[in-house]
């Protein structure tokens, strides 16, 4: 089963005033993995051409002032190239804030059916000025594609 698209709503606790935001759900067979799990197997590791988009964003971004990658680690560590702000069994949430915007992506598991598990992956976005509605224009179409490939390492 592919990831799919769930609807998502705001205001969101984990970033207030967040005035964008997409989700993606995958069911997975079996139980027990934990959030952070799941951060890792599918944040923590990038196919080739996701590592290759991600540097050609650093370069084009730092030209404009904007942070190239995570400032550093969080509380919590990194997962991949985003900090870890909080985390639990159930949930960890990774971001960071910068001038033209401050983003959370939030992995979370629960209980599916009695013998599976869902994993989501919800995007949060919090846009400051006009960079920031450029800039997201600018990553959304590679972002609805990466999101999902990412998921697939779930499986």
């Amino acid at each position: 089963m592919k990831p799919r698209a769930v609807a998502v709503s705001l205001p969101n606790p984990h970033l207030p005033g967040a005035d964008w935001a997409d989700r993606f759900e995958l069911a997975l067979d079996g139980k027990g993995m934990t959030a952070a799990q799941a951060a890792e197997l599918s944040l923590g590791r990038s196919p080739r051409w996701v590592r290759d988009l991600l540097r050609l964003r650093n370069r084009m971004v730092s030209a404009v002032g904007l942070k190239a990658a995570a400032p550093r680690p969080g509380r919590f560590g990194l997962v991949g190239a985003f900090p870890v702000l909080s985390k639990s069994d159930d949930e960890v949430v990774l971001g960071f804030d910068d001038k033209h915007l401050d983003f959370r992506i939030v992995v979370d598991v629960r209980a599916g059916s009695s013998v599976n598990q869902i994993v989501g992956v919800t995007t949060l976005i919090r846009r400051h000025n006009a960079l920031g509605r450029v800039y997201l224009a600018a990553v959304m179409p590679f972002h609805k594609m990466i999101v999902p490939t990412l998921m697939g390492g779930l499986r």
